[in-house]
């Protein structure tokens, strides 16, 4: 029968070099395919092709029935063809979502490939420092009153500098310089799909802005703009013999690589309070927070290297005792031990993992 034949040579097809992941976000053993674009694709990246009609149509490789025709079709393209055609000309400082990203990100990358064809090889590319130019209103959350209202905001590769407005009469409320900036999509954490933490150092203090924006386009056109600023000072401050993609790319923004709630005890052992923490690995800093939408972290702990005497151990010293049964966990450093609890197993290890990783990194000069 042509239906189990069909499928038979559909599966093949599915085992060659490109096609083994979706052509989107990298998600390997997809099971869905666009039979307009020739490209095989996972079940979330999916269902954001199923809202681009005009463009893409999918089906997929196990339970629909597949025409001769198409499978000629997808014979003659798959997923080393459409990016040699739909991604020709991305910029560097574009961030590609992996299938761990966000849905905003991953479905305006799609349809900025497909839809609105921006890297195709006709394009002309935009350079970093106009790339990195971008004003518009935000929502904006306050730090005293806890709402969010909207901000104008106005970044400037040129210029090096984020500013943004709570009063236009009166000049920018804040100033932030690109080289102290970071930004990075939190929409469980703002609780909203297209949620974005901003984050600078002023003072010696890590200060977060939290924003978001109604148009998903529009917010992951804010994200690639603070990138593309970000990759013009870099470019500008590594020497040009340089490999920009492993010493420039990793370093235009970064996540957190860990975040959530632990107990946390102080020097003298006091009673353990519950607190918000992230992990940064590039500051080499574990934040703590009251609550996960502070302006400003309560305190911060270096997580230096292995050979400077840093260590992490699960559980906690002797004659510690806690009234309830949690997993502890003890970070070792030259002037003190840390001690903190986590909810269950899970994350105790989850943490240990995530520090161990911190630790395993030697200092940078």
């Amino acid at each position: 029968m042509d239906r189990d034949r069909n499928k038979t040579l559909l599966l093949e097809l599915l085992k060659l070099n490109g096609n083994d992941r979706c052509a989107d976000c990298g998600e390997p053993d997809p099971e869905w395919a666009s039979y307009k674009l020739g490209i095989f694709i996972c079940l979330m990246c999916s269902g954001i092709h199923r809202n681009l009609p005009q463009v893409s149509r999918v089906k997929s490789l196990r339970l629909d029935f597949w025409e001769n025709d198409l499978i000629e079709f997808m014979k003659k393209h798959g997923n080393l063809c459409a990016k040699a055609k739909y991604e020709a000309k991305v910029p560097p400082y574009y961030y590609i979502p992996q299938s761990c990203d966000c849905l905003v990100l991953r479905e305006q990358w799609i349809r900025a490939k497909y839809e609105r064809e921006e890297f195709v090889a006709t394009r002309v590319c935009q350079d970093p420092c106009s790339a990195g130019s971008h004003e518009g209103f935000l929502w904006k959350r306050g730090r005293e009153s806890k709402q969010f209202k909207q901000r104008r905001f106005l970044l400037s590769a040129r210029e090096g500098v984020m500013k943004y407005y709570t009063k236009e009469p009166k000049g920018p409320k804040a100033v932030i310089s690109i080289d102290k900036l970071n930004v990075m999509f939190q929409a469980e954490k703002i609780q909203h799909a297209h949620g974005l933490q901003i984050t600078y150092k002023t003072d010696g203090q890590t200060r977060n802005l939290f924003v978001y924006h109604e148009s998903g386009k529009e917010i992951v056109d804010w994200f690639n703009a603070i990138r593309a600023a970000r990759y013009h000072y870099l470019r500008t401050t590594f020497p040009p013999t340089c490999n920009a993609k492993l010493v420039i790319i990793p370093r235009i923004t970064r996540n957190y690589i860990k975040e959530g709630y632990m107990e946390k005890t102080g020097p003298k052992k006091e009673t353990f309070k519950m607190r918000w923490f992230s992990l940064d690995s590039e500051e080499r800093s574990l934040l703590y927070f009251k609550n996960p939408l502070d302006a400003f972290p309560q305190g911060q702990v270096f997580i230096g290297s292995r050979v400077e005497g840093y260590e992490v151990r699960a559980g906690l010293p002797q004659g510690i005792s806690v009234k309830k049964r949690k997993s502890g966990i003890t970070v070792v450093t030259p002037t003190r031990d840390f001690l903190f609890l986590c909810e269950n197993d899970r994350e105790q290890r989850e943490w240990i993992d995530a520090l161990n990783g911190v630790i395993a990194q030697p200092l940078s000069g």
